[in-house]
């Protein structure tokens, strides 16, 4: 869960600060997720949402952004590889919803936790319907996180399926514990773990 956190901690540096910096590639990744960003920036600072009497609102908003740029479908099936060919059209609507939500949790936890962390964009590759942005985190300690940022582009929008911070993969490092729990006992097992993890909230 930590590594997890601060993959999204990551995320959320680089789309803050990069709605900001005025770089303007239009038709790009980049662009698109300064979209979002844009919205997610009006919740954040909307006086009429401040407070814990209106987080479940706040964060219904900002959820629902989120899942404007980010395709849960690609990458629950790039997290179980192999294992989704085998699940019924049932089991892998379940475990999207699982998945996604846990992601989504952590992903709010740092959207209303940001603290001026600054980014700068080192390129940007596109190959026909998938794009890596390349960015460096800085931190508040002038430390530098190296990050990679893929997209992959359906209907004209660019939507989020992987980031690597300091080359890991969150896809890949979910892959291994996933296929690890599943090889080990069974997909029901998995299930469970996560159905947990999504109630507990940890």
């Amino acid at each position: 869960m930590r590594l997890l956190r601060r993959f999204l901690f990551v995320l959320w540096g680089i789309v803050v600060v990069g709605a900001g910096n005025g770089i303007g590639w239009a038709g790009t990744p980049t662009d698109q997720i300064r979209e979002t960003t844009d919205k997610i920036l009006k919740i954040v600072s909307d006086p009429a949402l401040k407070g814990e009497a209106h987080a479940a609102d706040r964060r219904r908003r900002i959820r629902a952004v989120v899942d404007e740029r980010f395709d849960w479908e690609e990458m629950s099936r790039r997290t179980l590889a192999r294992h989704w060919r085998k699940r019924t059209p049932a089991e892998k609507k379940e475990f999207i919803r699982l998945f996604g939500h846990l992601l989504e949790r952590t992903y709010l936890d740092r959207v209303e936790g940001y603290s001026g962390e600054k980014v700068i964009y080192e390129g940007e590759a596109v190959d026909g319907d998938y794009g890596i942005v390349k960015v460096k985190i800085v931190t508040r300690k002038e430390t530098e996180i190296p990050v990679k940022y893929r997209v992959k582009r359906k209907d004209g929008q660019w939507y989020v399926y992987d980031i690597s911070i300091q080359g890991v993969s969150l896809i890949n490092n979910y892959r291994r514990q996933f296929n690890s729990i599943i090889v080990g006992s069974s997909y029901k097992k998995l299930i469970k773990k996560l159905k947990a993890k999504v109630e507990s909230g940890t």
